[in-house]
């Protein structure tokens, strides 16, 4: 048996990197999965690599998580494809360098309706058909960067710290609501997925990799499945004690 055995899950985001991980561990664990992205084809090609291994277990929708009408299509369709949903992870984000002064005030906000306001709009609509299928969890990636500020990336913090606190609040309101879902948050450090491109065009894929390895404890970059496995955990329920909290997949990171 697998750790998600009947569960339905929605994960934004996953045309690659992270979001492709997770859609994909679910999947291997026994879940059936609905995978959006804004990159149709990138979800597509997803939910095509899980049903060459578990076939009509995964389906796929393009999604603009800061589009609330969307948002209750994709609630909708993940329920009448799967039968249900019991998980929702939001993954979708992106990052903006800049400091408070040179960041112009519009890509601030756009960082925040991707990273924060998403979480806000699948949280409010996942949870009522959640509800029906409980128990259930919803897993919001954060960051490191949500934890442990830099001076260059004030969009990317705020947003990811955003993320953090966000959960919080849902897993609070859940558990007096009694509906049976919990509510937890991943923070992950450097990951080896293509967020680390301009990286390592810059410098070079092993330099790059290297310079990132020397900030963290445990001297290397993390890989997708670090961060998956972590998702899975709190998707299932073994966890089912487990709400309101952050799980760091830092290296050591936050501990320094």
């Amino acid at each position: 048996m697998g750790r998600v055995d009947g569960k339905m899950a929605l994960v934004t985001g996953a045309a690659q990197g992270l979001g492709r991980a997770i859609a994909m561990m679910l999947a291997k664990e026994g879940a059936k999965v609905m995978v959006t992205d804004l990159n149709d084809e990138g979800a597509a090609e997803t939910a095509q690599l899980i049903n060459d291994l578990n076939p009509g277990t995964a389906w796929s929708m393009q999604h603009d998580v800061t589009d609330e009408e969307r948002w209750k299509d994709v609630i909708t369709a993940a329920v009448e494809e799967m039968g249900g949903l019991n998980i929702l992870v939001n993954n979708a984000g992106i990052g903006h360098a800049g400091t408070v002064e040179d960041l112009p005030y519009e890509a601030f906000k756009k960082v925040m309706d991707v990273d924060v306001d998403s979480i806000f709009l699948g949280s409010k609509y996942a949870i009522p058909a959640m509800t029906d299928y409980a128990p259930g969890s919803i897993v919001n990636i954060s960051s490191i960067a949500g934890l442990i500020a830099s001076g260059n990336y004030v969009a990317y913090n705020t947003a990811k710290a955003g993320a953090w606190m966000i959960s919080k609040s849902i897993a609070l309101h859940c558990a007096k609501q009694k509906n049976g879902i919990r509510c937890n948050s991943v923070h992950p450090t450097f990951i080896d997925t293509p967020i680390l491109d301009r990286t390592k065009q810059m410098f070079g894929a092993e330099e790059a990799l290297a310079k990132l390895a020397r900030q963290v404890p445990l001297g290397k970059v993390g890989e997708p499945d670090d961060v998956a496995y972590a998702v899975l955990y709190l998707a299932s329920d073994e966890s089912k004690f487990v709400t309101g909290a952050e799980l760091k997949v830092d290296g050591g990171i936050s501990a320094m």
